[in-house]
C-alpha cells in the first residue's frame, strides 16, 4: 500500500510537470494573438480564438492545481467534494484519451488532434508546440491514472474494500440504459455508419479512433454501474466496476461537456469554417444525454458505497 501511494504521490507531481509546458503555450497564443504577433487557427475569427484559448488556458491551471492537490499536504484539508470532481473531469478527459494516444500511434494517426475542439488541426503550429501538447496530454493522463487513485484511497479507504456482492441490489439505474445507447451510435459512426452523418467527407482517421474509443468508455461505465447496482458477479472486487465507471462517466461528462457548448455554436452561428461530420442537431442530443448520464452514473456510484456502509 505504501509503495502504491509513492507510485501515485510522484505520478501527481509529473502530471502537474507534463502539463505546464501545454499551458504556458496556450497563454502565448492568447497574447501572440491580442498583440498580433501570432496567427489565428484556420478556420478561426480572432475573438473565437481568443475566447477558445482563454477558456482551456483555465482548464490547465485548474488541472495543474487539481493534481497538485492530489499530493501536497492541503489538498487532504480542503473539501473533498471539490477535490473529487476535478480528478474526475480531469480523468475524463485525459485518462480516458489514453488508448487513443496509443492506438494513434501505432497507426501513425494521432499527430494533432487529441484534443478535437481543444486543439484544431493549425498547419502554422510547429511541429515542437505539437509534441509538447501532445506530450502534455498523455503525461497529464497517465500520471492522473496513479495519483487519483491513490489519493481516493488515502482519503476514503472504504469505498475500495469488499466485493460487488457486499452491497445491496437496486434496479438498473436508467442512466446506465442511456449511455449504453450513447456509446453504441458512436460505435457505429466509428465503424464507418452513415445515419446522422452530414459531411461525410470531414470522417478522418481520429475522428473514428476518438469516436471508438468514446464509445467503449460509454459502454464500459454504463456496464460497470450494472455490475454494482445488480450486485453481479458477487465475488468480483469492488474496485473493478469502480474504475471503469469512474473513467468512463467522467469520459462522457467531461468530453460532452465540452462539445456541446461548441456543437451549439457552431449551430447557432453558421460559419463557414470546418464543420463536424455529424448532423450538429443530433450531435447536440447525444452530447446532452452523454452529459446528463455521465453525471447520474457518478452519483449512481456514490450512493452504492453510501448504502453499503447503511451511512
Amino acid at each position: 500500500m505504501e509503495r502504491w501511494d509513492r507510485v501515485g504521490r510522484r505520478a501527481a507531481y509529473g502530471a502537474a510537470l507534463a502539463l505546464l509546458p501545454y499551458l504556458l503555450i496556450k497563454v502565448s497564443w492568447v497574447v501572440g494573438s491580442l498583440m498580433g504577433l501570432l496567427p489565428v487557427g484556420h478556420g478561426f475569427g480572432r475573438a473565437e480564438w481568443v475566447v477558445l484559448n482563454t477558456v482551456t488556458v483555465g482548464m490547465a491551471a485548474i488541472g495543474i492545481a487539481s493534481a497538485l492537490a492530489l499530493v501536497r499536504p492541503w489538498g487532504m484539508r480542503i473539501p473533498g467534494a471539490p477535490v473529487a470532481f476535478c480528478a474526475w473531469v480531469g480523468s475524463g478527459f485525459l485518462v480516458s484519451i489514453l488508448p487513443f494516444g496509443v492506438l494513434g500511434a501505432l497507426l501513425d494517426a494521432g499527430g494533432g488532434s487529441a484534443g478535437g475542439a481543444a486543439d484544431p488541426d493549425d498547419p502554422a503550429m510547429p511541429v515542437w508546440e505539437g509534441v509538447l501538447v501532445q506530450f502534455g496530454f498523455l503525461g497529464m493522463g497517465l500520471g492522473l491514472a496513479f495519483a487519483v487513485p491513490a489519493y481516493l484511497r488515502r482519503r476514503w479507504p472504504e469505498a475500495f474494500a469488499g466485493r460487488v456482492g457486499d452491497g445491496p441490489r437496486t434496479a438498473l439505474p436508467w442512466a446506465a440504459v442511456v449511455g449504453a445507447a450513447v456509446g453504441l451510435c458512436w460505435l457505429y459512426w466509428a465503424a464507418g455508419g452513415t445515419v446522422g452523418i452530414t459531411h461525410p467527407a470531414e470522417r478522418v482517421t481520429d475522428w473514428h479512433l476518438l469516436g471508438a474509443v468514446s464509445g467503449f468508455w460509454a459502454l464500459a461505465c454504463s456496464a460497470a454501474v450494472a455490475v454494482i447496482t445488480r450486485t453481479r458477479p458477487a465475488r468480483l472486487p469492488r474496485v473493478v466496476p469502480l474504475v471503469f465507471g469512474w473513467v468512463g462517466s467522467g469520459s462522457l461528462f467531461a468530453w460532452s461537456g465540452w462539445k456541446l457548448p461548441v456543437t451549439l455554436y457552431l449551430a447557432w452561428a453558421d460559419r463557414a469554417g470546418p464543420l463536424p461530420p455529424e448532423n450538429l442537431t443530433v450531435a447536440v442530443v447525444l452530447h446532452l444525454c452523454a452529459v446528463v448520464a455521465g453525471a447520474t452514473m457518478l452519483r449512481t456510484l456514490v450512493r452504492s458505497h453510501r448504502r453499503r456502509d447503511g451511512s
